[in-house]
């Protein structure tokens, strides 16, 4: 009984030592939350796998691209809590370049070229679980936090004009317009709608699909099904100026769309273009809130 007793005083003693350390961390100044940086995933291309499908991929790939499996890597970042007027102010902060570090140049980004935060669906938690249990206090912290860093971000871009309808539009207009590019081939207007990782990732699936197909045929029957966001988030770029952040809205698109591919000779070999397909997409756009004349972009897509 004496070897229980001094058990649960020494428990005792470090849940309390782990209270004051957690304490001190959150009345730490803003400054100290600066210098601390985190992994954040970023999408890349890795391999390349022969298997073809016509409307839906394990990477949320093109209905006709060739599937490639996409990996995530991790990219150093900062998750800043800089607490002024009250509020709470919540992104990423993007480490500039070695060596325009090391000469203290100041770096203009065009983007901070990864998806910060994925949205992955959350598995739906029964009631007495989220409420009563460590594991569901602690999910329920976690969607808490999630839900709170979107509202800031949607916050802060409402200031700079932004309209939930206006932008629906937009996102349609761009999903219409980059899917039309890519069946085409059009890598020269295709750059302008997506971030140059995009880009990058995008060049090689129509490599693949024209090694394969020699024309697609691709629409969208609108109006469009349904539309909404997933998620925002803020990524900060310079942690001395809070204005210098890039925004990332996570959108669900569910579409009719039409598809048929032909080879060299214009036999149809895949898809059928007077059949109406249901596509689920996940997408990730991104856009400037410092630089003038700053538009959205495609920057990343998610795994349905």
């Amino acid at each position: 009984m004496g070897f229980l007793r001094r058990f649960n005083t020494v428990r005792s003693l470090y849940q309390t030592l782990e209270l004051q350390q957690s304490s001190s961390c959150l009345l730490r100044s803003p400054r100290s939350y600066s210098t601390g940086f985190s992994n954040v995933p970023q999408f890349y291309s890795q391999g390349q796998d022969k298997t073809h499908c016509l409307y839906r991929t394990e990477n949320n790939a093109f209905p006709w691209t060739c599937r490639n499996k996409m990996a995530l890597r991790s990219t150093m970042a900062a998750e800043l809590l800089i607490i002024f007027n009250g509020k709470k102010f919540m992104a990423t902060q993007v480490k500039a370049p070695a060596q325009a570090r090391k000469m203290g140049a100041q770096v203009s980004m065009n983007s901070p070229g990864f998806v910060y935060e994925p949205y992955a669906p959350r598995e739906t938690i029964p009631f007495w679980k989220r409420y009563f249990t460590k594991t569901g206090w602690r999910r329920t912290k976690d969607d808490v936090k999630s839900e709170l860093k979107s509202a800031y971000a949607i916050a802060k871009l409402r200031r700079s004009g932004y309209s939930k309808n206006q932008f629906y539009k937009e996102a349609v207009e761009l999903y219409k317009e980059i899917n039309t590019l890519v069946a085409n081939g059009d890598k020269t207007s295709l750059r302008k709608a997506v971030t140059e990782n995009m880009f990058s990732a995008l060049k090689n699936e129509i490599k693949q699909r024209e090694s394969i197909w020699n024309k697609v045929y691709w629409e969208m029957v609108e109006p469009i099904v349904k539309i909404r966001t997933l998620r925002a988030r803020l990524i900060g770029v310079d942690k001395n100026d809070l204005n210098k952040v890039f925004i990332q809205l996570t959108l669900e698109f569910l579409t009719k769309e039409k598809f048929e591919a032909y080879d060299s000779k214009g036999a149809v070999v895949a898809g059928d273009k007077t059949k109406e397909v249901l596509v689920r997409t996940i997408w990730v756009f991104e856009k400037s809130l410092f630089h003038p004349g700053a538009y959205w972009r495609l920057c990343g897509r998610i795994k349905v």
